[in-house]
């Protein structure tokens, strides 16, 4: 059975003590994060996100956190860590440390992992994405998402021979959430979160179909490791573009699966370009650098990022 590190233990009993320490009239000291993958420069819609999630932690009196999102080490690179905290400090923003890498705590994930594999909620898929589309596309009656077409289930009946045979050739595989199981026993109506502005939202998870949670080559995903992080470092406001309110649908699940706290949700809007277009690393004019070099003072990205007055 694998653990969760002594370090990021130490940190989640630090930030739960603090809670319960809290006088009862006193207002809550907001534990935010700002979570970029490095695997490019941060545009205006990561500094308008970022300073967001950094003036609610300073305006309570609370905590900013920086983790690095680097689970895919074939396009994350050390430099452009080093351009994001060179872009965050320029913004005038500061943070904990030591910054969180979740390269760094695979173990972490690979112990949330085998608990809920112990509980028979996870099932190999060893179908490649263009098989499931074909798949897909043959069926008349394909579930749709928020995200799509989901996963017909193909690999879930799959026999204990089958499965260890595809092991022993080496397949690529994923790990899915079978979510009917996952679900079996919970009342939805108590399924919900608190998002800033909305209040609380029921949850479908059930829409996603079996989502993959890991890996062969990536032994973690997205969901498993956001959710189990935030818990762990103790984040009680999540701050971050409305691109990802769906998905918290999946993170309240894993919340109630593995007893994870559930913070507050605040889901902003999305920073576009001149034509109405969604940023994207790809657009190097309107990342935080190439303003800088150009002479565009703080303020003026402020402005441009809609978080200046």
């Amino acid at each position: 059975m694998g653990h969760v590190t002594s370090d990021a233990s130490h940190k989640f009993i630090f930030y739960v003590k603090l809670l319960v320490e809290m006088p009862y009239d006193a207002p809550m000291k907001r534990v935010t994060r700002f979570a970029p993958s490095p695997t490019g420069h941060l545009h205006m819609g990561h500094a308008y996100s970022a300073m967001l999630a950094w003036s609610h932690a300073v305006e309570s009196d609370g905590h900013f956190i920086l983790r690095l999102e680097d689970i895919d080490q074939s396009r994350c690179l050390p430099e452009f860590e080093d351009r994001i905290m060179e872009d965050l400090s320029w913004l005038g923003l500061s943070w904990d440390m030591p910054v969180r890498r979740q390269s760094e705590h695979m173990e972490d994930y690979a112990a949330i992992l085998e608990r809920l594999y112990s509980r028979d909620l996870l099932y190999p898929c060893f179908c490649t994405r263009k098989e499931i589309r074909a798949e897909v596309a043959q069926s008349n009656s394909a579930p749709h998402g928020p995200h799509g077409p989901v996963y017909p289930g193909t690999c879930k009946h799959m026999s204990v021979s089958d499965r260890d045979n595809k092991f022993s050739d080496e397949t690529p595989y994923a790990l899915r959430l079978d979510m009917e199981r996952a679900l079996t026993g919970i009342n939805l109506e108590n399924l919900t979160f608190l998002e800033r502005g909305k209040g609380h939202i029921q949850c479908d998870p059930a829409s996603f179909g079996d989502v993959v949670l890991a890996r062969k080559d990536t032994p973690t995903s997205y969901h498993l490791a956001v959710t189990l992080d935030d818990a762990l470092q103790g984040v009680n406001l999540v701050v971050r573009g409305q691109d990802l309110f769906e998905a918290t649908h999946i993170h309240r699940l894993l919340q109630h699966l593995l007893d994870l706290s559930t913070p507050e949700y605040l889901h902003h809007g999305l920073v576009s370009d001149m034509k109405g277009r969604r940023l994207s690393k790809r657009d190097k004019d309107a990342t935080i650098r190439s303003l800088r070099e150009n002479g565009y003072s703080l303020e003026e990205v402020k402005k441009l990022s809609g978080f200046g007055k």
